[in-house]
């Protein structure tokens, strides 16, 4: 533990009653039962949603659930739940915003009472205890849900640029990133500004690279691995939680830049997370662990561990990894290595995210079709939207078009099961028949319903169903809406969602046989052409018209590639080293 910690540890037990060796809580799993109980013994539901790699998470259970007064209170008058919020993937779109540790508390009937962010110390926890106890009526940190009004499926130029505006004012021109709090890797702006760049923005381009350097900051330099996030502006303090999600982020991030700003070094830097996760994360059925502690123990913090040589982090032990696996992150770990193979042609990569995705279709879905989080529960909208983008990056990457029906499958999960009654949006999960509260009422998560958005956009540029890009619509009526979209988490994915659904993507086809080496080449090289939004298909005839045959193309003699754009195709390339000059040439007017 860092000594200011420590410092704030002991100044947090000091703030309650004297801790006690002996003070134990009971936690329950988060069940029906749990609200049953709190009904019948006249209880309140106190919620714990932690994390097993979150340091302030393991603080809170030394010092606040172990002090005196506070275990007292609790089982005199709280039925305690405790809940990986990991595991529990409607609980963790619901909270998020809460972050880890997040203390909700609810009264039998499922009405929330207080939600709270965070470290809370002894003191402070007693007395909101003993103030609930007395007055138990919603506090000031529960808020009515405000009513989403509809927005339009498309944004008008005038808004688009506003909230253009807004997304160019949060940059920090000091240190990279966008905001002003901690640093950490933020896909869809760094899209945005990685795609601004591809067109000739050489602003957008200087931020992207100064973003890349800060996040290089977050990098072990001796394992590889990326830290969760660093507090403060500049990078250099950072919180050393390995988790599978930032690790698919940093992979698919650095391997993307690579392509777009035409860097192959950026790529070393994916490689290098991607070795990580092999040596750390990566199971033998082929699928990824969830996560890394940040420390060894409470006595032994990441900040001393991570700046010892690996020989001597071996000696000292091994931080521990959460060996679940959730299908949310797997699948976003397929993505980021489908990119890394866009961007080097390793082979080897794309055969470990074809594994990875075959056993996310075997283990993890339902028989209606979605894809439940983890080894039990029911379908959620992360995972399975999550596992069809893996699907269909596949289909972009292979040309296999099993992996497109994949993708048309989970997506006709998601519109039968998971639109919002009004059409306006999708919601994170079912409601179960014995919700009670809160938890009746569907959750529709912005950063969900950017993740639809794209991805059916992309369904439907390699379908052409009208069912996929009106999927597309809904989400983006959703995110549309007055209020919603101006916030900082929503603007720089709803500028991409609404630049796709509005645009084209870049059409690279190969024409040929799958076992000819010939169209094999040119696929590579379609698949390397340096583009965030591309359709691309390779026409074997022997395997039938294409899933969207709205281009009709020639019978060649040998292997070719073609590129189109509106209503223009190119002449048929039969190099591969000529496909990205061929593409440049026919798209370099629309840019």
């Amino acid at each position: 533990m860092r000594p200011r910690l420590l410092a704030f540890a002991v100044l947090a037990l000091g703030l309650g009653a004297q801790a006690s060796p002996s003070a134990k809580l009971a936690w329950e799993p988060w069940s029906e039962a749990a609200f049953e109980r709190a009904s019948r013994e006249g209880r309140f539901v106190l919620l714990d949603l932690e994390a097993v790699w979150c340091h302030w998470c393991h603080v809170m259970d030394e010092t606040t659930y172990r002090d005196a007064r506070v275990v007292r209170l609790l089982q005199a008058k709280y039925v305690t739940v405790r809940v990986d919020q990991d595991a529990a993937a409607e609980l963790a779109v619901r909270y998020g915003d809460w972050g880890w540790p997040a203390t909700i508390v609810l009264a039998p009937d499922g009405t929330e009472l207080v939600k709270r962010r965070g470290y809370l110390p002894p003191g402070p926890m007693a007395a909101l205890l003993q103030a609930i106890i007395d007055d138990p009526t919603p506090g000031p940190s529960v808020q009515p849900e405000v009513a989403v009004e509809k927005g339009a499926a498309a944004l008008t130029p005038e808004r688009r640029a506003a909230l253009s505006r807004l997304l160019a004012e949060a940059y920090d021109e000091a240190h990279g990133g966008w905001g002003q709090g901690h640093r950490l890797i933020q896909p869809a702006p760094m899209e945005v500004a990685l795609g601004e760049a591809r067109a000739g923005n050489a602003a957008a381009s200087a931020q992207a690279r100064k973003t890349l350097a800060g996040v290089q900051q977050l990098v072990d330099p001796v394992w590889g691995s990326v830290s969760q996030y660093s507090e403060g502006p500049d990078w250099t303090v950072p919180h050393f939680e390995k988790l599978l999600s930032v690790q698919a982020q940093a992979i698919a991030l650095y391997a993307k830049a690579a392509l777009l700003l035409e860097a192959p070094a950026y790529a070393a830097t994916a490689r290098a997370v991607d070795a990580y996760v092999r040596r750390f994360l990566e199971s033998p059925e082929g699928v990824f662990f969830e996560s890394q502690d940040a420390d060894v123990s409470p006595s032994l913090s990441g900040h001393v561990y991570y700046a010892h040589t690996d020989a001597e982090r071996r000696r000292l032990g091994m931080p521990r990894v959460d060996t679940h696996l959730y299908s949310k992150d797997n699948a976003a770990m397929v993505a980021a290595l489908v990119a890394l193979y866009d961007a080097t042609g390793d082979v080897q990569v794309l055969e470990r995210a074809q594994g990875a995705e075959r056993w996310l279709l075997l283990h993890r879905r339902t028989g209606e079709g979605g894809f439940r989080h983890g080894e039990a529960g029911g379908p959620t909208l992360g995972d399975t939207v999550s596992v069809a983008e893996a699907a269909l990056s596949l289909y972009a990457s292979t040309g296999e078009r099993l992996w497109l029906t994949e993708a048309e499958r989970a997506a006709a999960f998601v519109e039968a099961r998971l639109k919002a009654k009004d059409g306006t949006g999708f919601v994170s999960s079912p409601t179960s028949r014995s919700a009670r509260g809160v938890f009746t009422a569907p959750v529709l998560d912005a950063d969900e319903n950017v993740q639809v958005a794209r991805f059916a956009v992309r369904l439907f540029a390699a379908t052409g169903r009208t069912l996929h890009r009106e999927m597309a619509e809904a989400a983006l009526r959703y995110l549309a809406s007055p209020g919603l979209a101006e916030r900082r988490g929503v603007v720089a994915g709803l500028l991409l969602a609404d630049a796709e659904l509005s645009g084209e993507p870049v059409h690279l086809t190969v024409v040929g046989a799958k076992d000819d080496a010939r169209a094999r080449a040119l696929f590579t090289a379609v698949v390397r052409y340096p583009t965030l939004f591309r359709r691309t298909e390779w026409w074997d005839a022997r395997e039938g018209p294409l899933p969207r045959s709205d281009v009709v193309y020639p019978r060649t003699a040998r292997p070719a590639a073609f590129v189109c754009a509106k209503s223009a195709c190119s002449l048929p390339v039969y190099e591969p080293e000529a496909v990205a000059a061929a593409a440049d040439r026919l798209l370099r007017p629309a840019r």
